[in-house]
Formats: C-alpha cells, sequence, structure tokens
C-alpha cells in the first residue's frame, strides 16, 4: 500500500500535482497567517516604544485585529481613477504581492524541508526580489498622479541602489560556502553559533540588514511613501484591497529578507548550541525564533529612528555600503585564498 502510493506521487502526473499544491498550501497558508499577524506585532512594538496600548479592543489583548481590518479592506470599494491605466492599476499590487509569494519555493525551513532544493537557490532570490520592484513602477506610472510617480522613482533609485550592497553581501557568504544552494550555506554553518557568519561577516550583516530596511521601503528609508511630500507615494491613488496587497506584500518581503538573513548569517534552521537540550527544539522553530527576531529589529528601527532624507539615503548606498562590501569581498576572498580555507566544491 506504502509503495503504491509513493509510486502515485512521485510518478502519476495526477499524484505529482496534488503533491506539489499540498506542498505549496503548506508553506503559503503558515506565511500568510504570519503577514496579517506581523501586522499586529508591529502595531505593539511601537506602541510599546511610545508607551501607548497599540490594538487591544478587537478580541482578546486585540488578536483579532489583523481579521478586522483584512475584513474592512475586503468590503471596501475599489476605486479606479478615471485617468488611470485601469488593467495596470490593478496587476501592480498583484505583482507586488506574487513575487514576495513565489520566492519561498527554495527556502530549507529545515533539513531537507524545501519546495525546490535547487542548487542556484540563491540568483533565484536575488532575481525574484528584484522584480518586486515593477509593482511598483507600474503602480506609480498607471495611477497617473504626479505624487505615485515621483514615489515610483524613488522606489526604483533606492532599490537599484541597494541591490548592488545586497549582491557583494551574498557573494561573500557565497565565497565561504563554495555552493548557490540555501541548504548548503546552512550546513556550512554547522557546530554552534560560533561557527555562523554573522561572526566573521559582522560589517556584511549590517549592510544586508540596514539595506534590507530600503529593499522593503521601511523607516527609516520610507521614502517612497514619504506622506510630507508624496502623500503617500505610489499607492496614493489605492483603496480597498488593493492597497491591502501593497501592505500585505510590504511585510511578506520583511519577513522573506528576515529569512535570507537568519540563513545567510545567523546559521538558518541549526541550533545556536549544538547539544542537549537544544537540539531537542525542531529546527523549524529555532529558524522561526530568529526570524521573529529580525523582524523585531525591522519594527524596533521604524519606531525609533527618523526619516532620511533623500540625498543620504543615496549617499549612504553608493558611497558608504558600495566601496564597503566591494572590499569586504576582495578581503575575504584573499583571506581564504591564502589561509588555505578555500571551501571544496
Amino acid at each position: 500500500m506504502s509503495a503504491d502510493l509513493v509510486q502515485f506521487f512521485t510518478v502519476n502526473w495526477l499524484g505529482q500535482a496534488i503533491l506539489m499544491v499540498a506542498q505549496c498550501l503548506a508553506v503559503t497558508v503558515p506565511l500568510l497567517v504570519a503577514v496579517a499577524y506581523m501586522t499586529y506585532v508591529d502595531r505593539k512594538i511601537w506602541a510599546a516604544i511610545q508607551l501607548r496600548r497599540g490594538p487591544n479592543v478587537v478580541g482578546p489583548f486585540g488578536l483579532l485585529q489583523p481579521f478586522a481590518d483584512g475584513l474592512k479592506l475586503v468590503l471596501k470599494e475599489t476605486i479606479v481613477p478615471s485617468s488611470a491605466n485601469g488593467v495596470l492599476f490593478i496587476i501592480a499590487p498583484m505583482i507586488a504581492f506574487m513575487t514576495a509569494l513565489v520566492a519561498w519555493a527554495v527556502v530549507p525551513f529545515d533539513n531537507g524541508w524545501v519546495i525546490a532544493d535547487i542548487n542556484v537557490g540563491i540568483l533565484y532570490l536575488f532575481a525574484i526580489s528584484s522584480l518586486g520592484v515593477y509593482g511598483i513602477i507600474i503602480a506609480g506610472w498607471a495611477s497617473n498622479s504626479k505624487y505615485a510617480f515621483l514615489g515610483a522613482l524613488r522606489s526604483a533609485a533606492q532599490m537599484v541602489s541597494y541591490e548592488v550592497s545586497i549582491g557583494f553581501v551574498l557573494i561573500t557568504v557565497l565565497l565561504c560556502v563554495g555552493s548557490l544552494n540555501l541548504s548548503d550555506v546552512v550546513l556550512a554553518q554547522s557546530g554552534g553559533f560560533w561557527h555562523w557568519f554573522f561572526l566573521p561577516l559582522l560589517p556584511m550583516f549590517v549592510i544586508f540588514f540596514v539595506s534590507a530596511l530600503a529593499e522593503t521601503n521601511r523607516t527609516p528609508f520610507d521614502l517612497p511613501m514619504s506622506e510630507a511630500e508624496l502623500v503617500a507615494g505610489f499607492h496614493t491613488e489605492y483603496s480597498a484591497m488593493t492597497f491591502g496587497l501593497f501592505f500585505l506584500g510590504e511585510y511578506a518581503n520583511m519577513i522573506l529578507l528576515s529569512a535570507l538573513g537568519a540563513i545567510l548569517f545567523l546559521g538558518g534552521w541549526m541550533s545556536p548550541i549544538p547539544y542537549a537540550p537544544f537540539t531537542y527544539v525542531p529546527g523549524v522553530v529555532w529558524f522561526a525564533l530568529k526570524i521573529a527576531f529580525l523582524l523585531f529589529v525591522f519594527s524596533w528601527t521604524k519606531g525609533t529612528l527618523p526619516r532620511y532624507r533623500y540625498d543620504q539615503l543615496m549617499r549612504l548606498g553608493w558611497k558608504v555600503f558600495l566601496p564597503v562590501s566591494l572590499g569586504w569581498v576582495v578581503l575575504t576572498a584573499a583571506v581564504l585564498q591564502f589561509g588555505g580555507w578555500v571551501p571544496k566544491p
């Protein structure tokens, strides 16, 4: 019986389709719940920083607030401006949200827990994350609004600028691992937290995290949505669920980049101490805790730091992060080569 089931799910096209859909749902459903409750956690952290209560009315401790917000957005009317390009106006938020979801296909949650364990997982992630800017650019252009268009231009320049630094960060990690496979990146950090890459590559970890703030348009780099000059930036003309998709896409990208940071620098699903009782905790739990820590820092910075000026944003990306990350790539390659630590393929 078991052999027949294995054959059905591995050979039969219907079984393969069912298995693929089940894997996608196993990743997508918890992710959507996490995105919804990240909005709640975000507001609670800001409230604690500002000595407020935050959401506390809908449900016990306000735990049903994300569902109330979602219901409100679904029931509202979607308004398309008369001068906007209607088709692109509706498609843009879908692109922004879907690119944040499809990237999870190569993210390993535990040893062997990955939908597609491909050998170029990092390249896939980098390519998909680069596509997210198209949704913002299309939204700004299709809205036919100067505020939305300026916000889209800011976002495009910002994401291109900081993707360069993230690219050099990825190269540095790949030099230390010798593989583009994300599972191999995690396995290269086995043996305890003193083997995690955040220790020898601390400057690159800082550059990665700050660049992640800029990539997701989060404070202090939320210039594309700067309400002081641009009303609400690229989503000024959006309402109801189309606005909700942009909102959810931002949080989905935050979770994705936090997961990538945990994989690249914090050992992924690995236990920080490779001895009992720490090894009794499932790897997926350690992975979730590391993501939660990085998400907390995301919220912490938003509730603490003021917004940068746009010239400061560009100067940090091109005059500080670019030369530092490039120099660290050269330094890492030299140390690995002359120290005899080049990983074997």
